[in-house]
């Protein structure tokens, strides 16, 4: 019988929680440790409560002696926590960003590949089967294509100091950005040439700009943009907008046309709406010789998809995989520093008031 793998979890935010959590219920992992900074006055769940705290976290690197780390930090943290990880010989999980800088993502995955330890990154939608189908039938609407994408979220409550938080480290365009821009990749397997930014400073409680728009070109002609605002004066019209067009038609996910209530559709700062995809409507822009449409739009139901706790689940199903079978993540890890390279590109520009060309 394989024995399980030892994973230290450090950071328990959204996140970290939903990672320990997958991790407590998974039998091929064994919890040595959490670590946060403030764990002696978290609360935590019942599930967790019984397993070694730390508070330092190279303390408990040391002491444990972890088969594998979980990074749920803030993300100026990720890269620092990454390298010491694998210096120690554990293999990683980490959320997105791989790093703050260009620097810092390259550095994570050079050390990957040195120490030969396993480096997954926490890209959700990778391990979501209706954007894993959204993708597939983007791909199937010829070339160039136009992709349009935003992820806006009103800020109150717990998500009003979460989005502050998060903002004193990255902005939104940055720490979601990621998971878009690698949507848009995977979409057209081109490569970037220019990334150009807007951004605006709403919210006079954060200290960086609340709102951003990036617009991207690809050598293969795609263009495609991102927008993304946190705060308490984001509007919750079209805060998710997710469309591919290409020649031959266009692919939405669309909320259920069904849902009873305003409430339904809205409520973005809601972590399971991140990923919820209700239905995928499919366009075939073909037409007859009276230049109507010969096919009607699809609507594709979405039923039965896994919520925020389930995908988690997922990575770390993943995670285990990657190291019990020795998976090749060298594309994945690759993606990771790309993805992050555009949207710094799109900060640049915000800064410089200036497109930015990619090498």
């Amino acid at each position: 019988m394989t024995d399980p793998v030892r994973v230290l979890v450090v950071g328990l935010g959204n996140m970290g929680a939903s990672h320990a959590s997958a991790y407590h219920r998974n039998p091929g992992f064994e919890i040595v440790g959490l670590c946060t900074r403030t764990i002696r006055s978290k609360a935590l769940p019942d599930t967790l409560s019984d397993y070694p705290l730390f508070e330092d976290y190279e303390a408990a690197l040391a002491e444990l002696k972890p088969d594998a780390v979980s990074i749920n930090t803030w993300p100026n943290t990720h890269a620092d926590y990454a390298l010491k990880a694998m210096d120690a010989g554990a293999h990683v999980f980490m959320e997105k960003p791989i790093g703050t800088t260009n620097a810092e993502a390259e550095a994570v995955v050079a050390k990957a590949r040195e120490t030969n330890r396993k480096l997954v990154l926490g890209y959700i939608l990778r391990v979501h089967p209706s954007w894993i189908r959204f993708i597939e039938l983007g791909r199937t609407m010829g070339k160039p294509l136009v992709m349009r994408l935003n992820l806006n979220q009103q800020s109150s409550g717990d998500a009003w100091f979460w989005h502050k938080d998060l903002i004193d480290s990255l902005t939104p365009i940055v720490d979601c950005g990621v998971h878009y821009v690698d949507v848009m990749c995977q979409l057209t397997g081109a490569k970037p040439l220019r990334v150009h930014g807007i951004g605006a400073r709403l919210w006079d409680a954060a200290d960086k700009q609340n709102y951003g728009h990036l617009h991207v070109t690809f050598d293969d002609g795609s263009v495609g943009w991102y927008e993304a605002g946190w705060g308490p004066m984001m509007s919750e019209t079209a805060f998710f907008v997710k469309d591919i067009v290409g020649p031959k038609g266009s692919v939405s996910l669309v909320p259920d046309p069904t849902a009873a209530t305003d409430k339904d559709l809205s409520d973005s700062a809601d972590i399971d709406k991140h990923t919820k995809t209700d239905a995928i409507r499919v366009h075939h822009a073909d037409v007859g010789a009276d230049k109507t449409f010969t096919q009607a739009d699809e609507i594709l139901s979405m039923e039965d998809e896994p919520d925020h706790q389930q995908l988690c689940d997922r990575e770390q199903d993943f995670f285990l995989k990657a190291i019990r079978e020795d998976l090749d993540l060298g594309e994945s890890m690759d993606a990771a520093v790309n993805s992050l390279r555009i949207v710094l590109a799109a900060e640049e520009s915000i800064a410089k008031e200036q497109v930015v060309r990619l090498d």
